[in-house]
């Protein structure tokens, strides 16, 4: 299993692909795929069948996944970094390679 340098809570920027530019919020992380999904970031339309938690039915709007490596995340200041780790104390903490800031 990989180590992913990116947690759900995070603020992100597509670097790559159909949405690059793109920034949010990462709201789930699925290890196994290595791929996450991102507040607004590559919605696709789902027709639901009617149910009894939706009795309409219809279609449906809502983020899918997009892999990793298509992820850069974001400093206070609003610039893509890379993470990397190290010890601060007895904690092991990320920090920004670019501004060298705690994140």
């Amino acid at each position: 299993m990989t180590k992913l340098k990116i947690k759900s809570g995070d603020t992100v920027k597509v670097i790559a692909g159909d949405h690059k530019g793109s920034e949010g919020k990462i709201l789930k992380v699925l290890i196994d795929k290595n791929r996450a999904i991102v507040e607004g970031v590559n919605m696709v339309k789902k027709h639901t069948k009617p149910s009894a938690q939706s009795p309409q039915g219809g279609i449906v709007e809502k983020e899918a996944s997009i892999h990793i490596s298509n992820l850069s995340l974001l400093t206070s200041k609003g610039e893509t970094t890379r993470v990397g780790s190290k010890m601060d104390g007895d904690n092991k903490v990320r920090f920004s390679k670019k501004s060298n800031e705690v994140i």
